[in-house]
């Protein structure tokens, strides 16, 4: 099994009979309805792209810290780093329906996830989206 095979599959719902996957008659007043497409085709794939592209640049400057270790305590040094992106992708790629929003639009507003990998999602999820995504980024400009 390839290393963002068994990540992507780990952060996954397997058991679509468990009570957490099983879609409340009535939503909450905020919590959007995700169509079987939209979370087949287009949430998954997107997730799945951005999380891909996350961890391939943490194989990169892994890779790159590893060639430069000379000491010890450089061996450390890469394993806080490890820990410390662990824990950062762990906290932001959240398959939830109910976070994939503000999910998506924190890839979009970090340039992970691009408007076209968003194809297929309805207009009221893209705008809400890009909604998100332009709060963090006043947030940040500010």
């Amino acid at each position: 099994m390839h290393i963002n095979e068994g990540y992507i599959a780990a952060t996954e719902d397997r058991n679509m009979d468990s009570p957490s996957a099983i879609q409340p008659t009535y939503p909450f007043r905020n919590e959007m309805t995700w169509s079987r497409s939209e979370k087949a085709i287009a949430a998954h794939k997107a997730f799945n792209a951005a999380l891909r592209r996350d961890l391939h640049a943490v194989i990169q400057e892994t890779q790159q810290m590893a060639s430069r270790i000379n000491e010890p305590a450089g061996l450390w040094e890469l394993e806080h780093y490890l820990t410390l992106r662990r824990k950062q992708i762990d906290r932001k790629y959240q398959y939830k329906y109910s976070e994939l929003a503000h999910v998506f639009g924190k890839l979009l507003q970090e340039g992970r996830l691009s408007e076209a990998e968003l194809r297929g999602l309805r207009e009221d999820k893209l705008k809400a989206i890009r909604s998100h995504a332009k709060f963090l980024a006043e947030i940040e400009a500010a």
